[in-house]
Parts: C-alpha cells; structure tokens; sequence
C-alpha cells in the first residue's frame, strides 16, 4: 500500500490548516544506482500554533529544519509522515533525504537498457508518489509552484515540468540544470524524466503565441520514432482544444516522452507528459493502433486543461478528471484528425470495458466515495473513465454541445490554477444551458448498475407498426433505478445494393419502465430495428427475434460502421448474460467478421470470440470442435485479406493468441523459419520483430518450440521489449515446470519489473491450459494476501488480478474464493477477488447455456 495511506478526512484537515507557496527541489541523481540525494526547502503559510504532517518515503531522512528548528528525525515512520508542530503564519521547512529509485514504475524509476547499458529515468507520481522524489503535501488540493534543480550525468537529457533556464558543468563531469519556476499546480503532476534520451523538435504557432515542441525516446528506440505523424496530431490536438475551451494552454513548453516499463498508458504531467513506449512502433501495427495511439495523446493534452489547470479538490472526482479527457479526446479526434469513426471505437471498445466493468458486484457509482489513497488506486476503472466518459457524452445529447462547451469555458475560467468539483461543473453548466441538472445528476452519477432497453411493438400484415414502445429494465446490479435515456432509434431495410441501410430514424427521451413511442407507428419494420441508434446514452440493448436473426445471418451487410459495431456489442452483451449461447456468438464471429471495414472492431470482436471460446463455451466442445474450428476459420480469413493489409494482420494475430493444430502451426512455424509469406498463402505479409515474438509465444504455448527456441530469438532481440516476450513465451510452455518457475517468480521476486511480471501471468495463462493450471488454485488463495501485504497497490493488482484462477471454471473454484473472502482483508484487496469470483461465477452459467 502507498504508505502514509492519506485519508480524505486527513486532507481535509491539513488543507484547513496550511497553505503552500513554492517546493525548492534540488536532486542529485550521480550517487549510485540504489539511490539520489533529494533536497526540498518547502514555503507554506499556517494557522500560528498549529501542526501539521509532511510526507516523504526514502530509505533515509537525513535532516529536517523547520524556521530554524532542527526536527528529531532518528525515529521517522514514513508510514505517518514527518510531524511538524508549533507551524508559525509563515514558514519554511528544509527536508534532506535519501530517497530510492523504483522498478515499480512508481516514484521515480530507474531502468537499464539492455541494448545498450544505458541508464534512464521517469518520474509516475498519481495518485500519491510524489512523496517517493522530494518530502511534500502530498495531495491534490495542496497546490504550489516548483523550483527545481537537478545534477546529473553530462550526457543525459533532463527535463522537468518548466523549461531549461540554465545549464552549468560541476564537478566529475556532471551538470546541473536548472528548469525555471512552474505554474501552480498539484504534487502528483510534477515531473522528472533524465537519461540519453533521444530528441526531436518542432512548434506550434496560432493567435496565442508559440509552444514549443519536443519528443523523446531511448536512444535504442529512435530509428522507429515516427515524429512527423506525432507532431501533426498534437498540433492537431491544439488547434482543437484552443477553439473548443477557449482558453490558450498553460504550462509554456510541451514534452511528450515514451519512457520504458511504464505500468499505465500515459501520465498527464504538466508540460512533460510520459507514454509508455510501446507507442512507438518499431514493427508493423494495424491503423486501429494509431489511433488508440493518438486518442492516448489527446486524452493527456485535454488533462492539461481539466485536471491540470483545474484539479479535483479530492479524489472522489477522479471520475471526472478521466471521463472528461476521454470524451474530450475522442471528440477531438472526431473534429480534427484523419480518425473520423472514433465514436465508433469509443463504441467497441470503451462502452465493452463499461458494462463488463458495471455488471460486477463490486460496482460503484460514477461519483465514488473514496475515503482514502488506498480506495482509489482500485478504482482506475471502466467506470471512472468508460462509463464516465459514455454518461458525458449522454450529458452533451441532453444539454447539447455548444451549451456544454460554454460551461466548461466558465469552468475554466472561473477556477484556473485552482481546485473545483463536480458541483462547480454543474453550475458552470446548468448556467450555460439553462437546464436543471441536480436530477440528472442523481440518476446517473449516484447510482450503480446497466439499465437494459428492449423494442416492444406490433405490425400490421404489410410489417408496419401500428404500436411501438421501449421497455426499460431497472438498473442491475444496484438499485434498480429507471434513468432518462436520450436516444435513438434506427430502422435498417435492404438498400438498392442489396446492403442494410438506415431508412427512418427517431430521437426520444426513454423515460420509466414503458415509454411510448407514437412517432414510429406507421413505419415499416424493415429488417432491422437498432434501439440507441448513434451511440447516444449508456444501456444495454436487446434486439428483437426478427432482428436478432436479421443480425446473425447479415451483420456484415451493414452499410454504417456505427449500427454494425452496436449490432456487435449487443450479440456480445447477450453471450455474457447467457442470453445467447457461447457457440452460436463464435459461428455470428466466424461467418461475419471477414467483411468488417473497421480494422480496429475486427480486433476487439476477435478478442471477445477467444473469450467466448475460453470462458463461455462448454469444455467438450470448444476442445473437440470449438477451438479447432476457430483456428482454421482464422487462418482461412488472413489467406483470404488483401495481401499485405491491416486485415491480413489481425487476423494472423488473432491466430497466434488462438489454441492452434497443426496446420496452422506448420505455417507458423515457416514464417518464424523465414519462408516466403506468399508460399503459406499469406502474400506481402511482413514478418518483422513483433510478429515473430507473436509467432514464438503462440509455437510456446503449443509445445511445439524449447527454450533454446526462445532463448536463441532474444538474442536476436536484444532489447527490453525482446526480453519480456522471452518471459512470456518461457511461461506459456505446456509444462509442469515452466508454470511453477513463472509462478514462483511471479509472487516471490520483488526485485522483477512490474512490465516484466505483467508478461510473465500473460504466459502462465495462455489458453488450452486449464487442467495444468488447475493446482494453482488453491496456491493463488494461499499466498495472494501476503503478497498484497508485500507489495505496493498498483504492483500488487498485476498478480492479483492477472492470475486470479480464471482457469478453474468451477464450483469448487467458488467455495475457494468464499472460504477466502470470509477473512479479515484489506477492503481494495477483497473487491479484487469478488471481481475474479464474479467472471467464474458468470462464466459457469454461460456454459451451462451453452451446453444446454
């Protein structure tokens, strides 16, 4: 756990008592590879008298000097912080420190590149790290300005949150820069990234002035930086943001840095952002990825405004700080980029992580309690950001754009380099609009759980309705609430091509259980009836019998990507609910996908045809047929897509996450050996380093390659990202002993990067391995809560989460989970294994279902 584990009622009480002006924070990273020396001098102003805390976790508090005063630091516990008492109206605190490097991705984070030996650093410090760096306050509301000033090696790049004012030569070849004084703003966006960091430049120019630009990446890696698309889609990003808030950006220089074992996507820093380097490509990816890529960038860039020039008081508004730059980025995207069809994606892939995330028992409302640090590191979910971000855009149906871009432009304004909360929002918003919003705000952010809608309707003998109605289930799991519903409803019937086309479209506000809809009687049926037509709120939709055959016979006619996606996630809805059975979503897969434009729906449909197959699918059948089927069928459809293209690629990758036979291992096997991609039926495929560790992975998993195998192609690849596959692919063997080895490493090794045990459960899990993993059950509830204990949150979850027995799709699995949960355990900790018990839970019932 992130020690002190701060409590809101703790911040309250500390923001209440002292005010804070500036950090003086001087960092000498040339004194080992263990650890730095951190010197922070902190000015802040207090109630005279009264006392206070400051936080710092370091091996070593070498000195603390408050107005003077020499503080008795021999017995520090950094699990409560260093007590300040006697605070006058004016202080200044010096703190001396030795503090550790990570290899958690948490603090800041020490990495040794093994292509090179060279050594890099980055700082992550959300929700409560900062601590980890230099001794501070560290919570959101507590904003100051930063002075900082580091020494380090002559050849590293260092950069910060402020500009580089000055750089000077020191001693032993060091030099000292010096980054001029920040904006205000919040501990956990300060940044320090240093190392041989390789380097490009450009600018963004408008009406408001010139930001200069820069980019970053490992020196290994800088042959593959694509810089100029980089550049075009953040200049892209701030042409939008300026027009649309109103507000020019705040922070002076804008770094965008891709740094290695990074644990998250990215992290909004004020004026140094960090990405985790993934991001750049150095093998081929399929167009779906840039665009994930670039919605990731603007996602960062919309935090810059909301979240970094406005910050959540607490965390309880975390909800609000992610929802919104993941609105805002996908609008953007949508405004300004080449990716058009992002709400689509939005549609696929945010609204799926959503409802799989809303349906647990664990649920929570949008607007989440958080009494302290330790309940909000679990609760960067698909509520926080995708329910969230589906609730705002439910939000701008209602109120309409132009008014919800007037109120952020108050909000903005009203509360720059400030602290707000949601309720400042809906004022900003209900002033703009003119709209009562506290009801909408009730049914939405206080409640928990999916409503479901379904058609309700009668036709006539030429099919036209002579009544229509949505019937709207109560919100489960939770309250059982009715909302407001803006939507709409489509109508699709065979266009003069032969394709399903939209041909009569309604918007309505759902409303209750039964709400009537007069508008439609009279109209054709046509062949398909789409509730939520646009994507427009949050729900759960069922299709009626006609349409649902409509569906499964004809997804790919389709002309729209936006209903085929909705037809998509609804099918795929109804297999979790055990509404529909496992095989028959595999068969709508197999029989449609090949026709899907939309590279980046192939993909995630893909994925959630192997979940069915794996978690939903009677055992029997997936092993004799199921599974066999699916392979074939997938590398029927690579041979199939034109040579070369996107579609090509997915569909081989999807195959080489499938449990394979051996045809398709014969030609996996041949593209790893350097056959000719055209003599296995697969024409301008290019065969680079990413594909051949997909290659190696899936040959792993199927016994059919050793170690030497996989040692011998990391020695081709010898970098960090080669390392890791290798740890993978050694972990996905079929085998007693690589299980037991991965797993052992996997709970007991501290000293293993999180990025690398993260590979490691990847492998441990591969598919078609249940019965070898099948002792690991009991093991995983018997050593699962020391390793909690052990282990700081967000390392933790990798393992908790990850090998949760997923694989034991059983009663007895259940009782394990109930027997576990009847102790006494962290509350984060429990609501991490009550999820794992609810994907078991879910997954024998849709089994049964599909055996039935």
């Amino acid at each position: 756990m992130t020690a002190p584990n701060l409590t809101r009622a703790a911040a309250a009480e500390r923001a209440a008592t002292i005010d804070v002006q500036n950090y003086r924070i001087t960092l000498d990273l040339t004194s080992g590879p263990d650890t730095f020396v951190s010197h922070t001098v902190v000015t802040f102003t207090a109630e005279e008298g009264g006392r206070t805390f400051i936080d710092l976790v370091a091996p070593q508090l070498v000195s603390a000097n408050l107005n003077g005063i020499d503080l008795d630091v021999a017995d520090y516990d950094e699990s409560v912080g260093l007590a300040l008492p006697h605070l006058a109206e004016e202080n200044v605190l010096s703190v001396v420190a030795h503090c550790a490097y990570s290899n958690t991705g948490e603090g800041l984070h020490r990495f040794v590149d093994p292509a090179d030996d060279a050594v890099y650093l980055y700082s992550q410090f959300e929700t409560a790290d900062a601590k980890r760096m230099f001794a501070c306050f560290d919570q959101p509301d507590l904003k100051a300005t930063y002075s900082v000033k580091v020494l380090a090696p002559a050849d590293w790049q260092v950069i910060s949150n402020g500009a580089t004012v000055e750089t000077t030569p020191a001693a032993d070849g060091a030099v000292e820069h010096v980054f001029a004084t920040t904006e205000i703003m919040s501990t956990y966006l300060v940044a320090l990234i240093a190392g041989p960091y390789a380097v490009w430049s450009d600018e963004y120019v408008d009406e408001h002035g010139t930001i200069p630009l820069r980019l970053f990446c490992r020196a290994s890696l800088a042959e593959f930086m694509d810089a100029e698309r980089l550049f075009t889609e953040t200049k892209q990003g701030f042409g939008f943001y300026h027009r649309t808030f109103g507000i020019p950006y705040a922070f002076g220089k804008y770094d965008q840095l891709f740094v290695p074992e990074f644990n998250a996507g990215a992290m909004e820093n004020a004026g140094a952002v960090t990405f985790l380097e993934d991001y750049v490509f150095r093998s081929r990816v399929t167009r779906y990825l840039y665009e994930r890529r670039a919605e990731t960038i603007l996602h960062e860039m919309a935090h810059m405004w909301f979240g970094d020039l406005v910050t959540m008081t607490w965390w309880d508004d975390l909800w609000l700080n992610e929802s919104f730059a993941t609105f805002a980025s996908v609008l953007s995207q949508v405004e300004a980029t080449e990716y058009t069809n992002a709400w689509t994606t939005f549609a696929n892939v945010e609204k799926s992580w959503a409802y799989r995330q809303d349906q647990l028992p664990s649920t929570h409302p949008i607007a989440a309690d958080i009494p302290d640090i330790a309940a909000v590191e679990v609760n960067f979910d698909g509520i926080t950001y995708a329910k969230g971000a589906s609730v705002l855009k439910q939000m701008v149906a209602y109120v309409g754009l132009e008014p919800f871009l007037a109120g952020l432009r108050e909000y903005f304004d009203d509360h720059r380099f400030a602290n707000a909360t949601f309720a400042d929002l809906v004022g900003a918003l209900e002033r703009a609009s003119g709209r009562d919003l506290s009801g909408w705000g009730d049914q939405w952010l206080k409640t928990t759980g999916i409503n479901v809608l379904r058609p309700d309707f009668r036709v006539d003998d030429d099919g036209r309705f002579t009544a229509f109605a949505v019937l709207q289930e109560g919100a489960a799991p939770g309250g059982g609430e009715t909302r407001v519903h803006r939507m709409r409803i489509g109508i699709y019937a065979d266009d003069a091509n032969g394709r399903l086309a939209r041909t009569h479209v309604v918007e309505i506000d759902v409303d209750g259980p039964r709400t009537e809809v007069p508008e439609l009687v009279g109209v054709h049926r046509g062949a398909l009836v789409l509730l939520n037509d646009d994507d427009l709120t949050y729900a759960a939709v069922r299709l009626d019998p006609e349409s649902l055959a409509t569906a499964t016979a004809r997804v790919a006619d389709i002309v729209e990507p936006m209903p085929r996606t909705l037809v998509w996630s609804a099918a795929w809805e109804m297999t979790r609910q055990a509404e529909m059975r496992a095989r028959d979503f595999v068969a709508l897969v197999s029989a449609g996908i090949g026709a899907e434009t939309e590279v980046g729906v192939v993909q995630r449909v893909l994925l959630q045809a192997a979940t069915a197959l794996e978690a939903y699918s009677e055992p029997g059948w997936a092993a004799a047929t199921g599974r066999p089927a699916f392979a074939a069928r997938l590398l029927e459809l690579a041979r199939d897509a034109e040579a070369g293209s996107d579609h090509q690629l997915a569909f081989l990758s999807a195959l080489c996450g499938a449990v394979s036979g051996p045809e398709e291992q014969s030609v996996l096997r041949a593209l790893l050996d350097d056959a000719d991609p055209a003599s296995v039926g697969l024409p301008g495929l290019t065969v680079d380093a990413e594909l051949r560790w997909k290659l190696i992975k899936s040959l792993a998993a199927a016994g059919a390659i050793d170690t030497a195998a996989i040692d011998a192609e990391a020695a081709r690849d010898n970098t960090a990202a080669g390392a890791r596959h290798a740890a993978a692919a050694r972990a996905a063997r079929p085998l007693a002993e690589a299980k037991e080895q991965a797993w052992t490493t996997a709970f007991d090794d501290d000293s293993v990067a999180n990025v690398t045990v993260r590979a490691m459960v990847e492998g441990i899990v591969a598919p078609g391995q249940s019965e070898l993993l099948k002792p690991y059950t009991q093991r995983y509830f018997a050593e699962v809560a020391h390793l909690w204990a052990r282990r700081s949150s967000e390392v933790a979850q990798t393992v908790v989460v990850g090998l949760y027995p997923t694989w034991d799709i059983s009663a007895e699995s259940l009782a394990a989970a109930d027997a576990f949960l009847a102790r006494e355990l962290p509350p984060a900790l429990a609501r991490l294994i009550v999820e794992g018990r609810a994907g078991v839970e879910r997954s024998l019932r849709a089994r049964t279902v599909d055996a039935g």
